[in-house]
């Protein structure tokens, strides 16, 4: 059997008509009788090209103020009928139902309208009926039809009909109806998240058009794609394309650097998702300079990301060291000269945008949900629960200390002192475990840790890790609290002179 069908007739009723004139013209070239409504039927007209009304051919005009055009049997009787079955012929003949062998309908802009912050009844206007159902008639009878369903397809639409002089193949006609109901799902979608927000339906539905193919994905052996626009978060000025682990620190760095929107100049250097150098000072020069000496070993082929515009000095200083990605909120035009001194390095300018509020991860056979941990713990909320309270430059180190420490994997201590990253214990099986871990690694690289500050991101279930801050010169403590223990690690520091802050907050990270 000949899968290849001719095109006859075309149904075309669009919202977006850019580029759509030389399809237009071309299934005239070809013979093809057109059907349309409204302003698509308008527009083909003002291209001095004859078109019938839907309404025309249905004998029943448009109501409802539009929103009826399209649903009646003549129309979809014309897309489901199937060509080799005898019995739906002897129906549309005896109907005068023409068979619609292509359907060009798009769908009203509503998640462009939500995002608009449009009122409630313009975006409920904006939920599409008769172009769905158009849609799913058409992508349904792939067989016969042939459906485009998006803007972004006219122009390999114009290939198909043009090198098939007219006609269409089973296999065109089949992907863009894969294609079509990946657009009517991401839409029904976006119209569900939208009432759930209201509702709150205990449903998970995730729909992300924007494939982005990388290499490889964690590990050479494994695919991986990104879903998403990085337009919108970034603008690429230079380097190589990202990679899944590129994408993973970026995501790290972004999320640590959100905890010091309000600061002076902060920069950090991120490693594995986890901050190997970060420190705030009063140029973005001495910041980069501070996070850097918190580990120049672990800061090679970093990630690095900063608060503020990176200048001629900082980009300098920059330079020598081989980092994978640097994120700014801006460049000087020199600091983008020398910077780019690095084919491969990746330059990117952070855009501040509204992030998701939720996160996602699949495991076993299913999906974990969660709101994201958006308490950023503040000195206003610290609640001293030892006799000596700490000092001005210590609350801001504990502050400080404590915005790294919920960015960092659990279980994790942060060792900071006067603005700067010391040490950290990451993602430790034990608590004691990540104290010993940072505090050799501040001796390695030779930091005073007396008058220095120790983060948790959980509570002390017992006295040993206030103890071992203590030995280490440690001054000062923040954890969230809440051990029925909690006496113990109170009463040894108030014994030893140890000043400890509650937040009331965990911080887990896992």
């Amino acid at each position: 059997m000949n899968q290849s069908k001719r095109i006859k007739t075309a149904l075309i009723s669009v919202f977006y008509k850019e580029n759509l004139a030389p399809i237009i013209k071309q299934l005239h070239a070809d013979g093809v009788t057109l059907l349309s409504t409204g302003g698509t039927r308008k527009f083909i007209e003002d291209l001095n090209i004859p078109c019938q009304a839907v309404e025309d051919l249905t004998s029943y005009p448009s109501i409802l103020g539009g929103r009826v055009k399209t649903l009646h049997p003549k129309v979809f009787g014309g897309i489901l009928t199937r060509r080799a079955n005898e019995s739906d012929q002897k129906e549309i003949a005896e109907f005068e139902i023409p068979e619609i062998d292509l359907v060009i309908v798009d769908l009203y802009p509503f998640e462009e309208t939500v995002k608009s912050g449009a009122s409630a009844e313009d975006i409920i206007e904006k939920i599409d009926i008769g172009g769905i159902s158009l849609i799913r008639a058409a992508a349904k009878n792939f067989n016969d039809v042939l459906i485009v369903s998006s803007k972004n397809q006219y122009a390999d639409l114009l290939k198909v009909i043009q090198e098939g002089k007219g006609s269409t193949s089973i296999e065109n006609r089949r992907r863009f109806a894969a294609q079509a109901f990946q657009i009517s799902s991401h839409y029904d979608t976006a119209i569900f998240n939208y009432f759930n927000k209201i509702e709150e339906i205990d449903a998970l539905k995730i729909s992300e058009d924007n494939a982005n193919s990388l290499r490889y994905g964690e590990n050479p052996h494994q695919k991986g794609t990104f879903f998403g626009n990085m337009d919108e978060l970034f603008d690429k000025l230079h380097g190589k394309e990202l990679s899944y682990n590129n994408l993973l620190d970026v995501d790290a760095a972004v999320n640590l650097i959100g905890e010091f929107t309000e600061n002076d100049p902060t920069f950090a250097i991120l490693k594995h998702n986890n901050a190997c150098g970060i420190a705030t000072r009063a140029t973005v020069l001495e910041a980069y300079e501070a996070a850097l000496a918190g580990d120049p070993v672990s800061a090679f082929g970093g990630v690095l990301i900063t608060n503020q515009t990176i200048d001629d000095a900082t980009a300098e200083a920059i330079n020598p060291l081989f980092c994978e990605v640097v994120i700014a909120p801006s460049y000087s035009e020199t600091a983008l000269t020398t910077l780019q001194s690095k084919k491969n390095r990746i330059i990117l300018v952070q855009k501040q945008i509204e992030m998701p509020t939720m996160q996602y991860r699949s495991i076993l056979n299913g999906a974990l949900v969660q709101d994201k941990d958006l308490v950023t713990d503040k000195k206003s909320n610290f609640k001293t629960v030892t006799r000596i309270a700490p000092t001005a430059q210590e609350l801001d180190d504990l502050e400080f200390a404590s915005k790294l420490v919920k960015q960092t994997k659990s279980n994790a201590i942060i060792l900071a002192k006067n603005g700067q990253l010391l040490a950290g214990g990451t993602g430790q099986t034990s608590r004691v475990d990540a104290l010993n871990q940072a505090i050799k690694k501040a001796k390695e690289f030779n930091f005073d840790l007396n008058g220095a500050v120790m983060a948790s991101d959980a509570f002390f279930p017992f006295p040993d890790c206030v103890e071992i801050a203590k030995n280490a010169g440690i001054t000062a403590v923040i954890q969230p609290g809440g051990s029925i223990k909690d006496e113990l690690s109170i009463d040894y520091c108030n014994n030893n002179d140890l000043a400890m802050v509650f937040t009331g907050t965990r911080h887990f990270k896992h």
